[in-house]
C-alpha cells in the first residue's frame, strides 16, 4: 500500500485511487449493515419472545405465591371453622370421608399446577434451544459472507496489480 500511494502521490491518479477506494468500500464491505440487522433481529426476537415468557412466568409465579400466602391460609381457616362446626354436628366418620375428598381434590388441583409449569418449563426450554440453533446458523451465515468478502478483496488486490503493472508500462512510455 505504502508503495502504491508512493508512486500515485506526485500523480493525478490520486484523487481516481481514493474514489475507487471509497466506491469498493460502499459496494462491497457489508460487514457494518449485516451486524447491525442481525444486533437488531435478535434484540426484536428476545423482546417480543423472552418478554411474553418472562411475563407468563411471572405471571404464574405471583399467582402461585398470592395463592400460597394468601387464599390458602384464608380456605384453611374458613375449612377448619366450617369443619369445627360440622363436626359438632356430624359424625366422625363423614368429617373424614369430606376430609379425605377435599384432600383428594387439592392433590389433583396441585397435580394440575405442576403440568401446566412443566409445560411452561418445556417451551421455554424449547425457545432457548431455537434461539442456540438460530445464533449457530447466523456464525454460519456470517462465516460464508467473510470468506465471499475476503475472496472478493483478493481478486480486487489482482486487479489493482495488475492496473498498476500496466500503468507503470504507460507511463515507462
Amino acid at each position: 500500500d505504502r508503495k502504491r500511494e508512493a508512486l500515485a502521490a506526485g500523480s493525478p491518479i490520486q484523487p481516481i485511487i481514493k474514489d475507487v477506494g471509497e466506491i469498493y468500500s460502499r459496494l462491497l464491505d457489508h460487514r457494518p449493515v449485516i451486524q447491525g440487522e442481525i444486533r437488531y433481529f435478535v434484540k426484536e426476537f428476545e423482546e417480543k419472545r423472552g418478554l411474553r415468557e418472562l411475563r407468563v412466568l411471572e405471571t404464574l409465579k405471583n399467582t402461585i405465591f398470592e395463592t400460597n400466602e394468601h387464599v390458602l391460609p384464608k380456605c384453611e381457616q374458613a375449612m377448619r371453622d366450617s369443619l369445627s362446626e360440622a363436626f359438632k354436628r356430624h359424625r366422625t366418620d363423614a368429617v373424614q370421608a369430606a376430609n379425605g375428598m377435599i384432600h383428594r381434590l387439592q392433590e389433583k388441583e396441585h397435580e394440575e399446577r405442576k403440568v401446566q409449569v412443566d409445560k411452561l418449563m418445556a417451551r421455554e426450554e424449547k425457545r432457548v434451544a431455537l434461539r442456540e440453533e438460530f445464533m449457530k446458523e447466523q456464525q454460519s451465515k456470517r462465516a460464508e459472507v467473510d470468506e465471499e468478502h475476503r475472496k472478493a478483496m483478493e481478486r480486487l488486490r489482482e486487479q489493482y496489480s495488475q492496473m498498476e503493472k500496466e500503468l507503470a508500462k504507460n507511463i515507462a512510455f
